[in-house]
C-alpha cells in the first residue's frame, strides 16, 4: 500500500488506498452474495481450479454409480420374471407328481386313469406355454438358452445364463407322448414319476441359481448406495457453500463496505486543512 502525504495535493494517495480497499471489499461482497444465491462455493473455475476438477470427477462417479444402481434394479426385475416362471413350473410339476401317484393306485378304474392322463397332457402343454411366454423386453427367458451380461459396476459385469425349460428340454419324453387315451397304472407309473422328479430337480436348480444371483445383486445395491452417499458427501464438501459462514463473511464485508465508503469521503476533505495556510 502506497504511503500518503496530505501536504501533497496533486495526488490523493490516501483516497486511492481507500478506493483500492473499497474495490476489494465490493468484490468480496459480490462473491459471498453469489455463493448464498446459488448455494455453491465454486461458481466458476477461478474460485478453486483444483477443487472444481476434483468435484467434477466426484460428480461423474456419483452419476455412474447411480446408473449402475438402476442397472442392478432392472437386472433383478429380469431375473424376477424368470423366477416367477420357474415357480409356476415347480407348482405344475408338483401337481403332476400327485396325479401320477393317484393314477398308480388300483383304487380307480380305467376311465378315471384316462381322465388323469388327459389332465397330465394338458399340464405338459402348460409347461411349454409357461416356458415360452416367460419373457422380458421381448426376450424369452425359459424356452431357450440365453446369456445376459449386466453392468453391475463401473468396471465390472455379471453374467447370467438362462436355460430351456420346455418339456422336451426337461427330458419329459414319456410325459410329452402321453395322450388322453393313455393309461398310467401301477406298472408304468415309475417311468412318468422319474421324469417329473428329474424335471423338478432341474427347475429347483434354476431357482437356486436365480436366488443366489438376486442375493449378490442385493449386496451390490447396498454397497453402491453407501458409495453414492459418500461420494455425494465429498462432492458437497468441495462444491457447496457453507451458508452460515458465507452469511457471516457477507455481514463483515458489508460493514467494511460502509466504513470504506465513509473513509473515502473523509479522505477527500482531509487536504482541505491545508487551505488554512493561505488565510
Amino acid at each position: 500500500m502506497a504511503s500518503s502525504d496530505i501536504t501533497r495535493l496533486r495526488s490523493n494517495i490516501q483516497g486511492l488506498n481507500i478506493l483500492d480497499a473499497l474495490r476489494s471489499v465490493n468484490r468480496d461482497v459480490g462473491i459471498h452474495q453469489l455463493r448464498l444465491a446459488t448455494g455453491k462455493r465454486i461458481n466458476n473455475a477461478g474460485d478453486d481450479p483444483a477443487g472444481l476438477t476434483i468435484a467434477t470427477k466426484l460428480e461423474q462417479r456419483s452419476n455412474n454409480l447411480a446408473t449402475v444402481l438402476d442397472n442392478l434394479g432392472e437386472a433383478k426385475n429380469l431375473i424376477g420374471v424368470a423366477e416367477g416362471g420357474l415357480e409356476k413350473l415347480k407348482d405344475v410339476l408338483s401337481e403332476m407328481s400327485s396325479k401320477v401317484l393317484h393314477a398308480a393306485s388300483d383304487s380307480i378304474g380305467t376311465s378315471e386313469r384316462q381322465a388323469i392322463s388327459s389332465q397330465l397332457s394338458q399340464l405338459t402343454a402348460e409347461i411349454n406355454n409357461i416356458a415360452t411366454d416367460t419373457s422380458f423386453n421381448g426376450v424369452s427367458l425359459l424356452s431357450s438358452a440365453v446369456s445376459f451380461t449386466f453392468q453391475t459396476g463401473e468396471a465390472s459385469q455379471t453374467a447370467f445364463a438362462s436355460s430351456s425349460y420346455l418339456a422336451t428340454s426337461l427330458a419329459m419324453t414319456s410325459m410329452a407322448a402321453l395322450t388322453a387315451g393313455g393309461v398310467i397304472n401301477s406298472s408304468n407309473y415309475s417311468t412318468y414319476l422319474a421324469e417329473i422328479t428329474a424335471a423338478t430337480s432341474t427347475v429347483l436348480s434354476g431357482l437356486t441359481t436365480i436366488g443366489s444371483l438376486v442375493n449378490r445383486f442385493t449386496v451390490k445395491e447396498d454397497v453402491i448406495s453407501v458409495s453414492i452417499a459418500n461420494t455425494q458427501a465429498a462432492y458437497s464438501r468441495i462444491m457447496d457453500a457453507d451458508v452460515a459462514m458465507e452469511q457471516m463473511q457477507l455481514t463483515r464485508s458489508q460493514i467494511l463496505q460502509q466504513t470504506s465508503t465513509a473513509m473515502l469521503a473523509q479522505s477527500n476533505v482531509n487536504s482541505q486543512g491545508l487551505l488554512a495556510l493561505f488565510r
